[in-house]
């Protein structure tokens, strides 16, 4: 399995910088998790986005699928040979309104997942888990069916504890980090000491902080996560970084 990094920013864009997105590969099959502002230009350096098999949606906050519109009309406008007559674009139902817009006529199909069931996807087996947020968004787990190599992605979420379960034993695991040790009060998002502890816990191989901050040291925020990590490795999310595993 690939991961290439696509965008890693929370809440909007920053210095040329897309907000989440996440392209996963394993044996031809590309799939993009998450479709967040600036991801389609990202998108375009790495593949045809045209040669997409599926796109996955974790919620529908704007950074987490703002270009899924522009996609769409890619696929609609753009010449040359597409992998498939259609796109196919999965998103949970909870919110009617924004599901129905992954359907565009002739262009893209708009299909459900659900926690209660797991995704059969290409060489993937995908589950789901609900997270803590304003918005119902779902914490994913990626699954090859090749090796049995895990992949999970936390989406957006306050921390809570069945995001260890969840996580067990990922190969890599990508956190939601969008704030410092010291923050407290009401958050929706994880900070870099729950972060850390939360791959200790679940005992991953690997941990990629993302859905950064922007008025936070980086550098900072990667000290304090593997300080609570700590033997277990952390990478900071950044746009092009690939990791096979």
């Amino acid at each position: 399995m690939k991961l290439t990094v696509l965008g890693y920013y929370g809440g909007y864009p920053y210095r040329g910088q897309a907000t989440s997105g996440y392209l996963v590969q394993e044996q031809g099959f590309n799939l993009l998790l998450d479709c967040g502002s600036g991801v389609l230009n990202s998108l375009m350096t790495v593949i045809d986005p045209l040669q997409l098999d599926a796109v996955l949606l974790t919620h529908y906050h704007h950074d987490h699928m703002a270009d899924l519109g522009v996609l769409q009309y890619y696929w609609q406008l753009k010449t040359g040979k597409k992998k498939h007559p259609q796109l196919t674009i999965y998103g949970h139902t909870q919110d009617p309104l924004n599901f129905a817009s992954l359907t565009m006529p002739n262009v893209s199909q708009g299909l459900a997942y659900s926690e209660l069931q797991s995704l059969d996807l290409g060489p993937f087996t995908i589950t789901f888990l609900k997270t803590i947020h304003p918005v119902p968004a779902f914490a994913t787990k990626i699954v090859s069916k090749k090796d049995n190599k895990i992949f999970v992605f936390t989406s957006d979420t306050a921390y809570f504890e069945g995001l260890i379960e969840f996580s067990q034993q990922a190969d890599l695991l990508v956190t939601d980090t969008n704030f410092g040790a010291a923050k407290k009060g009401q958050i929706w998002h994880m900070t870099s000491q729950q972060s850390g502890k939360l791959a200790q816990d679940a005992h991953v191989q690997r941990l990629v902080i993302s859905h950064l901050p922007q008025e936070y040291s980086l550098d900072k925020l990667q000290r304090e996560t593997q300080q609570a990590a700590g033997d277990i490795a952390v990478i900071r999310a950044r746009t092009g970084l690939k990791i096979v595993f």
